[in-house]
């Protein structure tokens, strides 16, 4: 599969990396979407007659499997015809220079990740130049509420900073059992091992996490999805899928109760950095 990228010079993974990186086969989340990612890090294709939207890259080592899965479902890569990014970190982005030679499709970010894109992930606001990547060009600067639209398939970006500056969630009607439902791909509701509070880099943290949680609450979430399959049961679901059980990726109440949850670690995290300093 690696002979697919032979310009690949793949440094080690560490061991979660690995974990998160595990192949895993690709499959129908519901309608048009697909599910093309690795073990955890996620990456959908959005499949439309007149092309298609892939949705994350995953680390570097992500990119040849999953152009593999894009071909394993019987689609071209070529026909890609837009790359979307949820967050500017190396394990959802590592993977979109690779991916963009693939493909030869356009990428498209919110204006404050894809300055970190083009940076390939240094002078990061939480992690400086300790989780780099190779840098990729940005073809086109998103504004909050873009629809992204390939024939009829349909991205709608909703900037979610915290996360990452530019963190973006996304919705996406998809029909499931002849009724059309709202996806949402979460972009990233949590803070590990983030100074929330008087980091210079990112000041105002805590402002965007309050907005982005207010966003989040009002938007539609039939389909629970997001940038680690860990945030949705994604493993679980899959299986329930396949055997045939209504679909599980519905999950309106499971969306809601992650993102009380998140919140509430947020502010817990903030509110213990606040007292000791740390």
């Amino acid at each position: 599969m690696l002979m697919l990228f032979p310009a690949l010079m793949l440094a080690p993974l560490t061991a979660d990396e690995a974990r998160w990186n595990a192949p895993v086969q690709p499959f129908r989340i519901a309608g048009n979407l697909y599910y093309v990612g690795t073990a955890d890090l996620a990456s959908y294709l959005i499949v439309d007659p007149k092309g298609m939207i892939l949705l994350d890259g995953g680390l570097e080592a992500s990119a040849p499997q999953i152009v593999a899965n894009i071909r394993a479902l019987g689609f071209d890569p070529r026909q890609v015809k837009y790359l979307l990014n949820s967050q500017a970190h190396s394990d959802h982005a590592g993977g979109l220079a690779a991916l963009k030679e693939a493909t030869g499709a356009q990428l498209l970010a919110s204006p404050a990740d894809a300055e970190l894109l083009e940076r390939g992930g240094t002078g990061d606001p939480q992690w400086g130049d300790r989780l780099t990547y190779p840098p990729v060009r940005v073809d086109g600067r998103l504004r909050d509420g873009a629809a992204v639209t390939v024939g009829t398939a349909k991205m709608t970006a909703h900037f979610t900073p915290g996360h990452t500056r530019g963190c973006t969630s996304w919705t996406l009607p998809a029909r499931v059992d002849g009724k059309v439902r709202s996806a949402l791909f979460i972009c990233g509701a949590s803070a590990p091992g983030y100074r929330l509070i008087g980091n210079p880099a990112y000041p105002w943290i805590m402002d965007d996490f309050r907005r982005s949680f207010a966003a989040w609450r009002k938007l539609p979430c039939d389909l629970f999805l997001g940038a680690h399959g860990s945030y949705f049961g994604m493993a679980e679901k899959r299986l329930r899928l396949a055997a045939g059980k209504p679909n599980p990726f519905v999950d309106p109440a499971g969306c809601r109760a992650f993102l009380a949850k998140a919140e509430q670690n947020i502010r817990a995290q903030a509110a213990k950095e606040a007292k000791t300093g740390e």
